[in-house]
């Protein structure tokens, strides 16, 4: 098993699970200068770096077995809210990469245009606010299965709030919209299954909240991801 302070090839070591991982599975924690331990999302800030999977059940457990001083050699310092802080940094990603993809004209909005969308061939995913109604998702839900045969041929995503979305999108209301082919939308969709991950607690699910309601399909799955198997 590679060593966990090693900075360099495809894996790293989570500190809590002591499971390999791939980079994309997990996030990356250095310490400031006054050995405050700080989240780098994006794996480049100096230092030496501790890794640990991406869900909040694994940075919980391991800031209360102290992992991060055995992994990084050094007494540390634990902000009382880091966990709090990583699902705001990755809420932040995921609004953002939604922005580059609306940009780039691969998002459709407004619930009569998206759940026409759905026939579409270039349709990659479907995405609901979290506090939507579950009308709106159930109807888009049966959208896909009138046209697919199977209710998880498109996924069904929630990773915003419709204020997020709001933000992301540029307009008010933005409860629904349907994502289109492309790199922008590649990028999104990872960002969303880290971000899923994270809240879940369970790499193999993606934190959809239709799986909470018997009415609707099962937890959909992101078809072709491959951010959350080992």
């Amino acid at each position: 098993m590679r060593n966990e302070d090693e900075e360099t090839g495809p894996n790293r070591t989570c500190v809590a699970t002591r499971s390999v991982l791939p980079v994309d599975q997990l996030i990356r924690f250095v310490l400031d200068p006054n050995a405050v331990l700080t989240p780098d999302l994006k794996g480049k800030l100096p230092g030496r770096g501790a890794w640990v999977r991406s869900s909040r059940a694994c940075l919980e457990d391991a800031i209360k077995r102290k992992s991060f001083s055995r992994s990084l050699k050094t007494p540390v310092s634990v902000p009382e809210n880091l966990p709090e802080l990583v699902e705001t940094l990755l809420v932040a990603e995921v609004r953002q990469a939604l922005a580059i993809a609306n940009k780039a004209g691969l998002v459709i909005t407004g619930f009569s245009k998206v759940e026409a969308a759905v026939a579409r061939s270039n349709i990659v995913a479907l995405i609901s606010a979290r506090d939507g109604s579950r009308d709106g998702k159930r109807k888009l839900t049966q959208a896909i299965l009138r046209n697919y045969g199977e209710a998880d041929a498109i996924p069904l995503i929630s990773p915003l709030s419709s204020d997020e979305m709001d933000l992301a999108l540029g307009r008010e209301n933005a409860i629904h919209a349907a994502l289109q082919a492309g790199s922008a939308s590649d990028a999104f969709l990872m960002k969303c299954q880290r971000l899923m991950n994270y809240r879940q607690g369970n790499s193999d699910e993606t934190g959809l909240d239709v799986g909470e309601d018997p009415a609707l399909s099962g937890p959909l799955v992101l078809d072709g991801f491959n951010g959350h198997s080992e």
